[in-house]
């Protein structure tokens, strides 16, 4: 038995594991992150739905610390509560154990129709949509594909000299294994890969039962561990939510595991062989963690309040904003344009934040953040005013064709980012001042109408601030065709307050002129987004001279 090919290709199949659930996950994200994002906006504070929203999302990311990190983001901006965002995290967990579930079962001829399927759909289609769809494919026939491969690697192990015994001294060491399933865990980064890791050894009889199930709680453990250590830099609210999450698996699996091991399971009732028994129990212990852990949101959000306290925000500090704009490189234009890029990116950020809270101060009407984001307007008219003349200032000197181009790109970037504060903080603050002043509500649909532009928008906006930086084309594609749904999405919201305007729904018709003006703003700031990415494909020759069609004068 040649050993060290047998731990290579082991190593490889884990690895193609490991990088197949991150496929699927990716895939999902770009194709549908918008409207995952839209779908955890609309949660409120019902934990019992937040648990059913994470669980969903979870399955189709095929990670629980991608729902974690999203979650994270959300808290941040205020549109997510510690306690609701523990309940969609317990909902997230359980949902990575069903991914497992659905994994193992024998799907081995699926493979080749996924493959199949998948590349045909990546290769062929020109809709970025439809070719994520395939490369999800395409992840989940690799993942049927490593396991396979993992349990064609692992069968001389049992026959192996050392290796039964290290098993069996793993066996009757639970703290250890259960320490090793954590410190494996965090390595991949991914709970899902490692427990399916370790079904497939218990599968081929590499590992018995007892080694199988410490290793799954210490996956569970170290999958709270992964998103805690992602978030450790993060703001104070957005470290609330993996730390709470942390207590309740780390509590969870050690309760768990002294418990196995002190008065045994029942395990026969999981399934008829080691490896369905572990997942089995895998799903049963998160599907515990929800029932027992989700009327705890409450105390543990409060807990985790106190150990991660919003810092107190330092005047003096938030008025030393440091300017990238480094005049000592202007003979230089490389990097010139590099500071330039910087310091627009820095207005970028800022036109972010003060998009980002829209809706969440149409609600309140808070008058103290409707000045704040006016005074936000005024950092990035001045830094617009500073990229303006730096890049003038560089310009004067000798620049090659690139470079010049380059330069008219940014100074076009910094103008539509003004222009894109100016409808923040005039238009959408003043129908927001507005409302409030006037004690009006929206309707609920028009609410939601209203929310789903803005989360659109404000994706756009990152994805134009990728752009900018990248020069990537089929993200400056994905930018342009943006504009397109966004005008049919103005459209559908339009026509459908005319129908509730005809039904006579009162608070539509009190709200109607600032609905309408809302979504026109927002479809203008969009708009000027989608700019960004005009120059990349005019060079590349992917966007028409002009939209009219050609017209024969015979």
């Amino acid at each position: 038995m040649n050993l060290p090919l047998i731990v290579l290709n082991i190593a490889g199949a884990a690895a193609l594991l490991i990088w197949a659930v991150r496929m699927v996950r990716t895939g999902v994200e770009r194709a549908h992150g918008a409207a995952l994002r839209r779908f955890v906006r609309r949660i409120g504070d019902d934990r019992i739905r937040a648990a059913g929203t994470g669980t969903i999302i979870a399955v189709l990311l095929q990670s629980s610390t991608a729902v974690a990190i999203l979650s994270a983001g959300f808290a941040v901006s205020g549109l997510l509560g510690t306690a609701t965002g523990l309940a969609l995290l317990l909902g997230a967990d359980l949902g990575s154990a069903l991914v497992v579930r659905i994994l193992s079962l024998d799907l081995g001829w699926l493979t080749p129709a996924l493959m199949v399927t998948g590349a045909a759909l990546f290769l062929k289609s020109g809709s970025r949509a439809v070719r994520q769809t395939g490369r999800i494919l395409i992840g989940i026939s690799l993942i049927l594909l490593s396991l396979k491969l993992i349990g064609e690697a692992t069968a001389p192990l049992r026959d192996a000299g050392a290796a039964p015994a290290i098993v069996e001294y793993l066996r009757r060491d639970f703290i250890t294994a259960f320490v090793l399933g954590v410190l494996f865990t965090w390595l991949v980064h991914s709970s899902v890969a490692s427990i399916l890791l370790t079904a497939s050894l218990a599968a081929q009889g590499v590992l018995p039962l007892e080694l199988g199930l410490s290793l799954m709680l210490g996956a569970n453990l170290g999958g709270g561990l992964i998103a805690f250590g992602l978030t450790r830099a993060s703001a104070p609210e957005a470290r609330r939510i993996p730390t709470g999450n942390l207590i309740f698996r780390a509590g969870g699996s050690i309760v768990a595991l002294l418990a196995i091991n002190q008065f045994g399971l029942p395990v026969e009732l999981a399934g008829s062989d080691p490896a369905a028994q572990i997942i089995n129990l895998h799903v049963a212990f998160n599907l515990a963690l929800v029932a027992l852990c989700l009327p705890l949101t409450g105390p543990v959000a409060a807990l985790t309040g106190r150990l991660h306290p919003a810092a107190a925000p330092d005047p003096e500090m938030m008025s030393r904003r440091v300017s990238a704009l480094d005049r000592t490189v202007l003979d230089m234009p490389g990097r010139a344009l590099a500071s330039a890029t910087r310091e627009t990116l820095q207005m970028g950020e800022t036109v972010e934040r003060m998009l980002r809270p829209v809706m969440e101060i149409y609600e309140t009407g808070d008058r103290e953040r409707i000045r704040h984001i006016k005074r936000l307007n005024g950092e990035v008219s001045a830094t617009h005013s500073a990229v303006k003349l730096y890049l003038a200032e560089m310009n004067r000197g000798v620049l090659d064709a690139e470079q010049s181009r380059r330069s008219m790109e940014l100074a076009g970037f910094a103008i539509n980012l003004q222009n894109a504060g100016d409808l923040i903080a005039r238009n959408l603050m003043g129908l927001a001042q507005e409302r409030a002043d006037a004690a009006l509500a929206f309707s609920p649909e028009g609410w939601r109408e209203m929310t789903d532009v803005h989360d659109r928008v404000l994706s756009n906006l990152q994805l134009a601030l990728n752009v900018m930086v990248s020069g990537d084309r089929d993200s400056a594609r994905q930018l342009v065709e943006e504009k397109d749904r966004m005008r049919d999405l103005e459209r559908i919201s339009y026509e459908r307050h005319l129908k509730r305007l005809e039904k006579g729904a009162e608070r539509s018709i009190e709200t109607s002129d600032i609905h309408i003006e809302t979504v026109r703003t927002l479809k203008q700031i969009n708009s000027l987004l989608a700019t960004m990415a005009y120059g990349i494909l005019t060079e590349s020759g992917e966007l028409l001279d002009t939209r009219l069609a050609g017209r024969d004068d015979a």
